[in-house]
Formats: structure tokens, C-alpha cells, sequence
């Protein structure tokens, strides 16, 4: 049924090409693969959302945002932004590498960390996502994608001043409140943004404990803040600054985000400063950027006020990056870079580490009419894993409206501090803990990837990609007995016979899966315009060995993606739906079960009184459906948002 469902739709959308006629668009330049160049020429499959898009849709943070995105996965423990595992082409959430402004964010202490982007919507000129491995050009983490939140101080494009703000309310007294500026003024460019998102939260019903004489409840509360400001500097024509500092904050309820124990009653503090100032110079011919970001993350997690069970941990992460870019000529260009970081750690549970890393690469690109092809080679030493070399080759072929496209890489990911020392530093630990490895060797993976975009016409594009990704020594959590534990170093007292969650070296994983999409842009009239992208992706990842592991096929088998929007006059229209299928699973202890399959839908209405002024109504997961992405931790039913939006 699902199947006939999908190909109803594809059917629907190719009867809809006869009916539309001519709307541009524009192929766009972009950062992504390092060299800017066209999408088209980048022989890549790549998104790019830029500021009107994002605002226009029914959801309310940046991974909400992602999530229509083809090729990506959002597994979130909470709504609206509270804490979200980022996966692409499914990778595991450690293997997307999530960047601001061409710097890295991924956490040290945990990829569980990487959602939380200290970025608010106002600040943000486009977001450009790359799909598929591309550790060559970024470095470790770049498996599955890459995710660069491009902010409007350091686009450097001739963006209009402007100032904003939003005010919305909704059910269980949700608040969500976005101010921002950008302003340009001679030399200087500079801009800031506040958004706050808090809630009581949804009332969960507790199920009776065996030891317990009355039933608990209790509420999936969240306050998020972020604030952020960046400004730039042109010194002259040819050399640029540019500085950004932002500050997260995330205080809410975390029970069962990481477990399915019915004494969890977690809650959760999570404090995040990034830093990062740039200097470019712009020749005639060539371009060279100096970059330098330092992240302060602060984390409190209470797994229960019962008994002693706080964990603190403080995590800093210094990054250096050089880059140097020349053109040749109309058809060469080479960059090449370096990069230096450092990453710290103190914490209760996990000890005292750091480790250094170095990094170095070189890329070439040739463009002609028809063919474009490029080539890298990165090197990186890690105190973890020594040296590793990751090539890259993408090619592209262009005729007509067709561009053909092909890749192939290789790409690395060293354990973070959480699969490296969880629970390293506790005695006498309880039978299923996560228990981490320090012996963990590092993750490598091959990816290959065809495809194709078909401009179908100048209002409609349709996209086609098939992948496979070779991969081994993948990390993940493996239920391991005692005995087979021991030999491991530096690990706390285990009981006798016990089974863990043992952070584990998987010999061979293999994920093979395509991805199609179609995006369009029609116009009816002056006042009125319709746009419709939708997606299908298609993942499958299995081992040798039929190991059962906690993460690695926890992705979405089938997942479709839909987004349509329609602009009249004053008044805006959007809808998003959202169709997972995966894996079952059922956690008895805590009467909660992960449905192997379900659908919710977004909408918004919003209507401008003038150029400035406008009122929006929102509903949340219209048809209230109960579901999960993380077994145990519920997502919210059915809610009500209104609000007002200023802008001039």
C-alpha cells in the first residue's frame, strides 16, 4: 500500500509538469565543496535554504528545518529544538559534520551535542547541505554530509538592513520570542539575534513502578536561549575581518533521552559559548582566509534526585584553519589548507582528557562547458587514530538540462569522549549502563554515489541519487557480558556476570540507498505562487556479522519528505508532512514502544496587515499522533501557536 502510495504521487507530479509553465531557478553558487562553484559543477548533491525559505515554514528550530531536507534524518528526544540526532544517508548521528560559517561544531563530549546550534533564524543568510562523504575536503565527521549555517555578517553578499521580531504563544504556555538585526554601514556589517523557546510541557503519564504504591507523572518542560551577534570590518579592498560570539542555554526534562531504566527521571543543563574571528584577503586571482573558534560547553545531567547521580562535564574545543585559494585560469583552480585544533575535557564521570589533532589538505578543480571534475587529498593526525589520508574525486557532466554526476571517497571519525570514557570513572556500575572504550580504533568508510538532476523546466527540477557506503571498525553500543570486558583497561568495577552496553568496534557495515526529490516553483498570476518540494529516501544498512547494536540501524528504512507552499496576496500558506518507517522496538519496563512506522503533518497560516506587520496561526502535528524517535522519549501531541512578526 505505502508503495502504490509513493508511486501515486510521483504520477501526480509528472501530470502536474504539463500543466506548469515557466519559472527560473537559478543554478546557485556555493561554498560547500570548498571551491565555490556552481551546484551544478560540483559533480555533488546539494540543498541550499536560504533565509525566506526557512522562515516561511511550519517549524520552529533548525532541526525541524533540516528534517525536509533530502537525505536527512532528524531522530529528536524533544520538540522544538530541545535535542535532536542529526543522520544522513543513514550514518549514524557522529558522522554529520555540522558547521557556522565554515567552522566546525561538531561536540567532543558527545554527538548528541551537535543539534545544538547557537545560531538563531534571524542570523542566518542560507544553510548549504552537502550529502555524502566529503572528508577530504572538511575532515573527520564528514560521513554521511555536511550541514554549513552560512550567517549574513560573514556571507559578504549585499544583503538589505533590516530588523525583525516575533512573538508566538501556544499550548502549555509554549513562548517563543525571535529579534534580530542585520545592518550594513560603509565598511562596516553587522548583525545579532535573541530567540527564546520555553515550555511547561505535555503531561506524560508514569507507568506504576513494581516497588511504587501511586502512579507518577511528570512534564517534558524545556527552556531554550540563544543569543548571538557578529560584525565585519572591511579594512580595505583587500583585506576583510569579520568576529561572531554566540551563547546557547537548554534547561529540560531528559527522561528516557538515554534510557529505558523506569527509575530514569533525568533532567538536563546544557551551557554552550563559540567564538570565531576571521581574516580574508581577496586578490585578483587568488583568496586566502585565517580562522581561529574556541566552544566552552558546560553540561549538568541528573539521571534521578533519588539518590546521588549528577554528572558535570566541561568540554573546550580551540580550532585553528588556513586556507588558500588560486584560479589559474577561466578553467583551474586549486586551495589547499591547514588546520590545528585542540579538544578538552573535565568530568565526574568520564575523567580528565585532550587530545591534539593536525590536519592538511590540497584540492584541484577543473571546469570546462561540459565536464567538471575535482580531486582531493587530506591528511590527519590524531592522537587517537595517528595518520589517515582521505582522497576525494567528484565529476560532473552537463548537457542541456541534464547534469550527470559521480564520487568517490574516503572518510574517518575518531570516538568522542562519551564512547571513549562513559562511565569509566564509576564503581560498582548497574547491569545495562552504557560503558565506554578506550581502546576504540577509528571509523573509516568508502562512499560511492550516481546521480543525476533533470531540469525538467525552468519551474521544475527533479533529482535521482543512488549511494553505497563500505564501512569499518564503525563505534556503536553492543550488550557485551562482563567477562568479555575485562581485559579492557581503565574501566571502573563491573559486577560479576553482568551484561553492558559496550562501546564496540563493528567489523563491516554496508548502507546502500537512493534518495529522489522534486522541487518547483510556479506562479499563478502576479499574486500568487506555489512551491512544492517533495522527497523519497531509501536506506539499508546491514554486517556481516548480525551484531545488534543500539545506533547503527536505528535509521529510518523509508522516509518521505513534503513541503508545500502557497503564497497570495497578504496571505501565506505551508504544510509539511513527514512519513518515517524503521525499526520497532518495545521497552516493557516503561510501557513504551517505538512504532515501526508513522506520518505527521505541520501547517501555518500567517496573513500581512502591511509591509511590516503580520499575524500566524500554527499547528504542531495536526492530527495528534503518538510517536517516538528515541524509545522512551515521547514527542509532543497536538499544539496551537499564534503570534505576530514585525519586519522592516
Amino acid at each position: 500500500m505505502k508503495t502504490l502510495e509513493i508511486s501515486f504521487t510521483i504520477a501526480f507530479v509528472l501530470v502536474v509538469k504539463l500543466l506548469f509553465g515557466q519559472y527560473s531557478i537559478d543554478t546557485i553558487q556555493v561554498s560547500a565543496a570548498q571551491i565555490p562553484m556552481k551546484i551544478g559543477e560540483t559533480g555533488r548533491s546539494i540543498t541550499v535554504l536560504d533565509s525566506d525559505q526557512i522562515n516561511a515554514m511550519p517549524l520552529n528550530s533548525i532541526d525541524e528545518i533540516l528534517q525536509t531536507v533530502n537525505g536527512i534524518e532528524i531522530q529528536s528526544r524533544g520538540g522544538f529544538g530541545v535535542q535532536a540526532d542529526i543522520l544522513m544517508r543513514g550514518s549514524t548521528y557522529t558522522q554529520v559534520l555540522i558547521m557556522i560559517d565554515g567552522m566546525r561544531l561538531n561536540d567532543p563530549l558527545t554527538g548528541h551535542f551537535n543539534g545544538n546550534i547557537p545560531v538563531t533564524k534571524s542570523e542566518i543568510e542560507r544553510i548549504e547541505i552537502l550529502r555524502g562523504s566529503a572528508a577530504a575536503m572538511y575532515g573527520a565527521d564528514a560521513v554521511g554530509g555536511v550541514i554549513n549555517i552560512i550567517t549574513k555578517a560573514f556571507s559578504f553578499r549585499d544583503s538589505d538592513d533590516a530588523v525583525a521580531a516575533s512573538v508566538d504563544y501556544g499550548s502549555h504556555k509554549y513562548l517563543e520570542v525571535e529579534q534580530g538585526f542585520f545592518r550594513k554601514e560603509k565598511k562596516f556589517r553587522y548583525s545579532a539575534g535573541v530567540s527564546i523557546r520555553s515550555s511547561e510541557g505535555e503531561e506524560i503519564p508514569e507507568k506504576l513502578l513494581a516497588d511504587s504504591s501511586s502512579l507518577e507523572g511528570f512534564n517534558n518542560y524545556f527552556d531554550i536561549k540563544t543569543f548571538g551577534f557578529a560584525a565585519s570590518y572591511a579594512i580595505n579592498d583587500v583585506w576583510r575581518l569579520a568576529g561572531r560570539v554566540s551563547y546557547d542555554h537548554r534547561d529540560f526534562s531528559a527522561r528516557y533521552f538515554y534510557t529505558t531504566s523506569p527509575y530514569d527521571k533525568s533532567v538536563e543543563t546544557v551551557d554552550n559559548w563559540t567564538n570565531h574571528l576571521q581574516l580574508v584577503r581577496n586578490g585578483e586571482k587568488t583568496s586566502t582566509d585565517f580562522n581561529l573558534s574556541y566552544k566552552y560547553n558546560t553540561d549538568e545531567f541528573v539521571f534521578s534526585p533519588d539518590f546521588p547521580s549528577t554528572n558535570n562535564h566541561t568540554t573546550e574545543y580551540l580550532n585553528f584553519i588556513a586556507n588558500h585559494l588560486m584560479y589559474l585560469n577561466d578553467n583551474w583552480s586549486f586551495k589547499g589548507g591547514l588546520q590545528l585544533d585542540k579538544r578538552m575535557i573535565e568530568s565526574n564521570d568520564r575523567g580528565d582528557h585532550e587530545d591534539l589533532h593536525f590536519g592538511s589538505y590540497v584540492m584541484g578543480s577543473y571546469r570546462s562547458t561540459n565536464l567538471n571534475y575535482s580531486l582531493s587529498l587530506r591528511a590527519d593526525y590524531d592522537e587517537n587514530y595517528d595518520l589517515e589520508f582521505s582522497p576525494q574525486i567528484n565529476i560532473s557532466y552537463l548537457l542541456n538540462d541534464l547534469i550527470l554526476r559521480a564520487s568517490a571517497g574516503r572518510s574517518i571519525r575518531a570516538a568522542d569522549y562519551t564512547e571513549r570514557f562513559v562511565s569509566n570513572n564509576l564503581q560498582n556500575l548497574t547491569p545495562g549502563r552504557s560503558l565506554g572504550n578506550p581502546d576504540l580504533l577509528a571509523e573509516n568508510s568508502w562512499s560511492y554515489e550516481l546521480g543525476l538532476d533533470y531540469k525538467v523546466s525552468s519551474s521544475w527540477r527533479l533529482s535521482a541519487t543512488a549511494y553505497l557506503r563500505k564501512s569499518s571498525d564503525l563505534i556503536d553500543y553492543v550488550s557485551t557480558n562482563e567477562s568479555e570486558i575485562g581485559s579492557v583497561s581503565e574501566i571502573g568495577s563491573l559486577q560479576a556476570g553482568a551484561d553492558y552496553f559496550f562501546a564496540s568496534n563493528i567489523a563491516n557495515v554496508d548502507t546502500k540507498g537512493f534518495e529522489i526529490s522534486s522541487e518547483m516553483s510556479y506562479p499563478f498570476g502576479e499574486r500568487t505562487r506555489l512551491n512544492w518540494n517533495i522527497s523519497y529516501n531509501y536506506n539499508d544498512s546491514s554486517n556481516e556479522e548480525d551484531i545488534v547494536s543500539v545506533y547503527i540501524s536505528s535509521h529510518a528504512r523509508h522516509l518521505v519528505s513534503n513541503l508545500i507552499s502557497l503564497d497570495h496576496g497578504r496571505a501565506q500558506f505551508s504544510v509539511n508532512t513527514l512519513y518515517k518507517s524503521r525499526q520497532g522496538r518495545i521497552a516493557s519496563g516503561i510501557d513504551s514502544a517505538l512504532d515501526d512506522n508513522y506520518m505527521i503533518w505541520n501547517a501555518r497560516a500567517s496573513y500581512s496587515l502591511n509591509n511590516s506587520f503580520a499575524m500566524n496561526i500554527q499547528i504542531q502535528n495536526l492530527f495528534d499522533k503518538e510517536y517516538q524517535n528515541i524509545l522512551g522519549a515521547k514527542m509532543p501531541g497536538r499544539w496551537f501557536m499564534a503570534g505576530v512578526s514585525y519586519k522592516i
